[in-house]
């Protein structure tokens, strides 16, 4: 978003997520297979692979036990992984620092299981707890914040199916703290990407008091952001919990085939979207880098269609760099101080809309980011169009608060893409001008459909947990929508049998911006 939203990812309650190798395979409890855990230190307790119980083979039972109860924000126990993700066999190594004595460790996948939206799948016994050294800057010139540890285990993840993964991270004590991790998958082809936007968590991420938007006692913020430190998401825009996992387990419920990557995967794993029927991208996914458009934009233009479930996508351009430890570790973002990144070219950390190298994100998305901070109802203008059959709705229909915190509208010049029919149209007031905000739908010549919901709130709207509650109609019309538009881009492509019907015409937009928070 907009540099004028500065530190608001700090004020909510934070979820801190905050040698040699090897392999031993310890005694499990009777009824219980063994897990390899691969460490330097392993010491032969407890460490299990936990097995998929027996029963319902598509869901079987799960818990809410990836829960945290007892949150450890005050530095009882901080982990993060080398790796923001991985396909199955790749060792997941932590790096986990606490004071106390011991802790143990809880891996679950995050699903439609019966009972629960997470299976546990391994975990270990209770482990010595080690505090590690303090964080660093490194290097300073960007301000970037390094948490300087060495790897405590390193789980064997043979076997693991792939999906949205948490490690939790218990102390003797009870103190608590979460890890994602997703484990990847090897092909996309024939599936429905989901996509988790890691760069916009590490971009607001400020474990260590320095993010790309705030500093402390009013220093300069970072230009670059590093991955090798623990997480520290916020309980708003940025929270995967009420942004990617009601997405997820909206799309297992439907049982068609899917994928799960992050975007990262995107930017290190050339053609990882070949032969993908859809791709969708869940919650704020505001940085990326030129390799991730890239990617994108040939999968659709291969027919793969795309499904944007939030707002304020590819708003900013980033760099992610390889460093000692591991490929790219470190995201570069200068943003509004673009003028001193060292690198003017196609990959200056500036606004995709902006000099030197200007590539506004409607050319992909069909919208550009409009206006923070936004509180408005949603308001048809397409009734007839596919996604919204089920919801009952009829032009001028008003679905309340879908709208916000941050929006996006469409802007009607040669980059646009057409046919584009434009689903929703609502007027607001931004910082004191009045503007508008949409949702769209088009198609292109490969057969490829795109979405763009166009609202930071699909997601949790979808479990009515946004910042207030939206009541029964709204979660039910956004659930409604995303079966929908899930189910026929898992078909393939999409706008071979539903082509966009254009009405951009009629609506009388302006190819001027004139908000200021933009």
């Amino acid at each position: 978003m907009a540099s004028t939203r500065g530190g608001a990812a700090a004020a909510a309650a934070l979820l801190v997520l905050a040698t040699g190798c090897t392999t031993v395979t310890v005694a499990a409890e009777p009824g219980r297979p063994a897990v390899r855990e691969v460490g330097a230190d392993v010491t032969p307790s407890e460490s299990r692979r936990v097995a998929r119980p027996a029963g319902d083979v598509r869901r079987p039972r799960g818990t809410g036990g990836w829960l945290l109860d007892r949150p450890a924000h005050g530095g009882q126990v901080a982990a993060y992984s080398t790796a923001i993700s991985g396909t199955p066999g790749r060792p997941l190594a932590l790096k986990v620092s606490t004071p106390a004595d011991t802790y143990r460790v809880e891996v679950y996948r995050i699903g439609d299981y019966r009972g629960g939206t997470g299976r546990l799948v391994a975990e270990t016994g209770w482990r010595r707890g080690e505090q590690q050294p303090d964080a660093v800057m490194r290097p300073t010139a960007t301000r970037t914040v390094v948490a300087p540890w060495r790897v405590s285990l390193r789980l064997d993840t043979d076997g693991w199916e792939p999906g949205f993964h948490v490690v939790k991270v218990v102390t003797g004590r009870g103190w608590q703290t979460l890890v994602p991790y997703v484990v990847s998958s090897p092909s996309t082809a024939g599936t429905l990407a989901l996509v988790a936007p890691v760069t916009t968590w590490q971009a607001y991420n400020q474990w260590g008091g320095y993010s790309l938007y705030a500093a402390p006692d009013g220093r300069t913020r970072s230009w670059a952001v590093s991955f090798d430190r623990p997480f520290n998401l916020s309980g708003g825009a940025n929270d995967y919990r009420t942004a990617a996992l009601p997405v997820i387990l909206r799309a297992e419920r439907l049982g068609i085939p899917l994928s799960y990557l992050t975007n990262v995967d995107l930017h290190t794993r050339p053609g990882v979207l070949d032969g993908a029927h859809g791709y969708v991208t869940m919650g704020h996914d505001e940085y990326w880098t030129t390799s991730m458009r890239e990617a994108v934009a040939t999968a659709r233009d291969d027919g793969t269609n795309l499904a944007v479930l939030g707002a304020n996508t590819m708003y900013w351009r980033v760099r992610l760099e390889d460093t000692a430890s591991g490929p790219a570790r470190l995201m570069v973002g200068y943003r509004d101080a673009a003028h001193l990144d060292p690198v003017r070219s196609g990959q200056t950390t500036a606004r995709f809309r902006d000099a030197p190298a200007p590539d506004p994100e409607h050319a992909l998305l069909g919208m550009q980011y409009e206006c923070y901070p936004v509180d408005t109802d949603y308001v048809v203008t397409s009734p007839g169009w596919w996604g919204f059959a089920g919801t009952g709705v009829q032009v001028g229909s008003r679905i309340p608060g879908l709208v916000g915190p941050e929006a996006d509208r469409v802007y009607p010049d040669r980059a646009l893409p057409r046919p584009l029919e434009v689903l929703s149209d609502s007027s607001y007031d931004c910082r004191g001008v009045t503007t508008r905000t949409n949702s769209v739908y088009y198609t292109t010549r490969s057969g490829a459909a795109v979405f763009n919901a166009g609202t930071l709130r699909w997601g949790c709207a979808l479990i009515d947990r946004c910042e207030r509650p939206l009541g029964e109609r709204t979660a039910r019309f956004a659930a409604q929508v995303t079966d929908n538009v899930l189910r026929r881009f898992a078909r393939g492509p999409a706008g071979e049998r539903w082509p966009a019907r254009d009405n951009v015409s009629r609506l009388d937009f302006s190819v001027v911006n004139t908000v200021s928070a933009s």
